[in-house]
């Protein structure tokens, strides 16, 4: 299909938005009378289940190729915003066959399965076409955490560069902090212990007590126990499953197993939002080392989501870039993270040296923005357009009344450029989201500190029910 955006990224102007390509498909099936339903429905060991329903071109050669591009790219959209290891769809038999070997030990989506299957939810991946009537029922679970403030907390952030960690008592901050560290190619799992057991350290060492500690972080966490982060993606299998699985056990158990909670980075984005704007129907994305997002529903819940839109797809082009993890084309890390700045600076006429890290490089191109280079300013704008286009792309998958950006690519006034090319492509090209969805930011304190602190409030007390 043609797909003709009226913004083009200056430093990309290949980019295919997906929220554009999605609709205009809709648009063909909807011409076509003899289109079909189709309804997918993913559940989680514990029975939660998610479903979505859509419609595909007619079942014919002409249009296959099509229909299952277009299925493949929801469907991968769905995994990694929803999470889920069962996967039912129904109204495309023939497609969904195709699907389950993608989605295989041997398909080019291995990455996929293999996160979703045992080192996820610890139990294959499967995807089966059924009947309509045998589709599982739409069942979400809500997760009460967060919003307790009483008392003496410690809340930590654990980020691909840095640490935050901050002491908060009844509610006030009385000490924050940000340490650089390098977990990601670490293979010692001594290492990240001793650098989390700091953190803690230095921040009860400003309370008068310790009562709850609260921790975010990227990667999958299950009722606290790790499953999958890049964060400790050095450690070894073997390593993994003895010293990191249960990481977060074994730094309780060092603070007299006081209540102590762990989850998703993201998901702390969206609370630390909802709490501070005093907000519901958040979507929280967090731009630094990868991309984190989270959600908090319109009654201020969190739920068992996984919201790694890092993996999700936000580029339909053929040759859009690919994800150095899963090796999957035009998912959102190499457009919203620290990547996505590196990514562009060649682009840009920017010469930095080869061995410059990603963190290194985002510092010199926010120093070039203080100085008022163009060039610079054409990398935020870039980024800009494809905010306004993924934030109408998330907005058919979420309920969103509020996008709270966080993280260090934002930080200065390339994030304040970024948020003007968004809205201004959302008044341009999806007037009635502009309306509904406004795009906020906090302050450089809070950005820098809220998701330690919004970590603090996740346990409740232990004298609390």
């Amino acid at each position: 299909m043609s797909i003709t955006p009226k913004f083009s990224p200056c430093l990309d102007p290949d980019f295919v938005p997906a929220v554009l390509w999605n609709r205009a498909f809709q648009k063909d099936a909807e011409n076509h009378c003899d289109s079909r339903k189709v309804c997918i429905a993913i559940q989680r060991p514990d029975k939660t289940c998610t479903v979505f329903e859509t419609q595909l071109l007619p079942a014919c050669a002409e249009y296959e190729s099509r229909s299952l591009f277009y299925v493949e790219r929801i469907l991968k959209f769905l995994l990694w915003q929803r999470g889920g290891n069962e996967v039912w769809i129904s109204g495309c038999d023939e497609l969904t066959a195709q699907l389950a070997l993608q989605y295989s030990s041997s398909g080019s989506r291995k990455f996929d399965y293999d996160f979703f299957g045992e080192k996820c939810y610890l139990s294959p991946l499967k995807i089966r076409a059924c009947r309509p009537a045998d589709l599982p029922m739409a069942h979400e679970q809500v997760v009460p955490l967060g919003r307790h403030l009483d008392g003496c907390r410690i809340g930590f952030d654990l980020g691909g560069s840095d640490r935050k960690c901050a002491a908060v008592q009844d509610g006030k901050v009385v000490f924050s902090e940000e340490v650089e560290w390098n977990p990601y190619f670490e293979q010692n799992p001594a290492y990240h212990i001793a650098g989390i057991q700091d953190s803690l350290e230095r921040a009860a060492a400003h309370l008068p007590r310790v009562d709850a500690i609260g921790g975010s972080a990227a990667g999958v966490y299950v009722n606290k126990e790790v499953r999958v982060a890049s964060l400790f993606r050095g450690v070894s299998d073997e390593d993994f499953q003895n010293s990191i699985r249960r990481i977060f056990f074994d730094l309780q158990s060092r603070w007299q197993n006081i209540p102590f909670e762990v989850v998703n980075d993201g998901e702390v984005t969206a609370l630390a939002g909802s709490m501070r704007l005093e907000e519901n129907a958040v979507l929280g994305l967090a731009m630094g080392t990868s991309q984190a997002a989270g959600y908090v529903t319109e009654e201020g819940t969190i739920t068992a989501m996984l919201n790694e839109l890092a993996f999700a797809p936000v580029d339909y082009r053929e040759n859009a870039p690919a994800d150095e993890w899963s090796g999957d084309l035009g998912c959102g890390v190499q457009y919203f993270s620290q990547q996505a700045v590196a990514r562009l600076v060649p682009f840009a006429g920017i010469m930095l040296p080869e061995t410059l890290s990603f963190p290194d490089q985002l510092i010199e191109v926010q120093k070039l923005m203080k100085d008022g280079d163009a060039r610079a300013s054409r990398i935020y704008a870039t980024l800009g357009v494809y905010l306004g286009y993924t934030i109408a792309h998330y907005a058919d998958f979420y309920k969103i009344r509020k996008i709270l950006l966080l993280g260090r690519v934002t930080s200065g006034d390339g994030g304040k450029i970024m948020i003007e090319k968004a809205e201004e492509v959302l008044r341009g090209e999806f007037p009635e989201l502009s309306k509904q969805i406004d795009i906020v930011t906090l302050s450089e304190k809070d950005k820098r500190h809220g998701q330690a602190v919004a970590a603090a409030s996740l346990p409740a007390k232990g004298d609390e029910p």
